[in-house]
């Protein structure tokens, strides 16, 4: 279908169930725009040619606080914010544009690993060029323009988004979508680890790509269960709200990075590389003689890990069951167990800034026993992820806008599909 006739389309409100599916009903109107503005913006620069539309998801983690760096469960979703792009096909060239950026060229005969390209756009296209040819899939050139209201350095993972787009691009145009998700998923995640060279687990990439809520047990690193949850969120009366609190990233690697390390400390007593190995009982028996190996903070994080991967089973068993009230419940427990024994919610190296504190103070002020509400992502600072009754939507926005600036807090419905096909 050539790019006028899909904005016609568009025009005549052919595509609007596709787009009540993908974003729900409240934000129609606004994707309508959004999708009229990078189609016209795609016929300016690639004329009149023969195109499809792709949309891939950035994720929440509802469940599983830190704990897939030591092969443990997570419990995540797709939302409906995403990078939706207009898709050409052409030989050999891989072209990549957005609003104000033109990605360097890739080209599919050149595959090896480019040292001068990590953490750049550049790489992932390259490496998910190479994770599909490597798995047997046929790889080609394209052209892409793309818009993104996907999150950045918010926990919604905009390079997992990325990957699941990209992967989707070529296994619609070359592989008549033969590519299962969870396998795209893992070629994102290949991509990003070889190519833009940056450590990651699978929960951002499995999140994007599979969508709705997702259940992943990590256990067997080869071959994670994945499991889709049945569970309609968009009629359950909340909203899945994200506060940032604008506090500052900057200087807090080594605390992130001290998580697992002090983690893998305790199973290394044991004997094991990582604690999805190592039994709570184990380590509730043992406490006296731990304390004479590592720190106390070491074992407070240790316990937190045992409690939360446990933790998330019963969290998709209350969605199973539609059970928001067990849900809510333990969400709020997984945001207590952040705070007190894995303690990321604030960093040491600056006592006197306590954003998410805050953050979450006055969420549980505001919400009671209404809603509920956790440290979203690594925590230290960023940003708070609460479950807020449709009723009180408003007030919670408004309150904590007034706090930490307009446009703080941002509210998603959860997307029931991951990477997608619109068109």
């Amino acid at each position: 279908m050539k790019i006028s006739e899909i904005i016609n389309r568009l025009d005549n409100n052919e595509l609007d169930e596709k787009l009540v599916y993908l974003y729900g009903a409240d934000k129609k109107d606004e994707n309508i725009k959004r999708y009229r503005a990078l189609l016209v913006n795609a016929l300016e620069r690639f004329n009149d040619v023969e195109a499809m539309i792709i949309s891939a998801p950035g994720r929440s983690e509802i469940g599983g606080n830190h704990t897939d760096h030591q092969l443990g469960r997570v419990l995540c979703a797709s939302v409906n914010m995403d990078i939706i792009a207009v898709v050409i096909r052409q030989d050999d060239k891989c072209e990549y544009y957005a609003d104000g950026f033109d990605c360097p060229a890739v080209y599919c005969s050149d595959l090896d690993v480019h040292e001068d390209e990590k953490f750049t756009t550049a790489s992932l296209i390259r490496g998910t060029l190479a994770g599909f040819k490597q798995n047997g899939y046929n790889i080609g050139g394209f052209k892409v323009y793309s818009h993104s209201n996907v999150l950045k350095g918010s926990g919604i993972s905009s390079s997992a988004a990325f990957e699941v787009l990209i992967g989707n691009v070529l296994n619609h145009l070359y592989n008549d979508g033969k590519a299962d998700s969870v396998t795209i998923a893992k070629i994102g995640q290949f991509a990003e680890n070889n190519y833009f060279m940056k450590p990651c687990g699978l929960m951002d990439q499995m999140a994007c790509s599979v969508g709705g809520f997702v259940y992943i047990d990590f256990k067997d690193q080869d071959k994670p269960y994945v499991e889709k949850i049945d569970f309609d969120f968009n009629q359950s009366g909340y909203k899945l709200c994200i506060v940032d609190t604008k506090g500052d990233h900057t200087d807090l690697s080594d605390e992130y990075a001290l998580m697992p390390l002090e983690m893998k400390k305790v199973a290394n007593y044991f004997g094991k590389d990582v604690l999805s190995k190592v039994s709570k009982e184990e380590v509730l028996n043992n406490i006296a003689k731990l304390r004479n190996v590592v720190s106390d903070r070491c074992i407070l994080r240790a316990i937190h890990f045992l409690n939360e991967t446990d933790r998330v089973i019963d969290e998709a068993k209350a969605l199973k069951n539609e059970d928001m009230d067990s849900f809510k419940k333990l969400v709020i427990a997984s945001g207590y167990s952040s705070y007190m024994y894995l303690q990321n919610v604030y960093s040491l190296k600056n006592i006197e800034h306590q954003q998410l504190s805050v953050a979450l103070c006055i969420s549980e002020q505001l919400l009671a026993n209404h809603g509920a509400y956790r440290v979203h992502g690594g925590g230290l600072a960023g940003t708070i992820q609460a479950f807020v009754p449709n009723e009180m939507l408003d007030i919670y926005k408004e309150n904590m806008e007034n706090i930490f600036g307009s446009g703080s807090c941002f509210v998603f419905n959860i997307r029931p599909v991951g990477g997608y096909r619109v068109i």
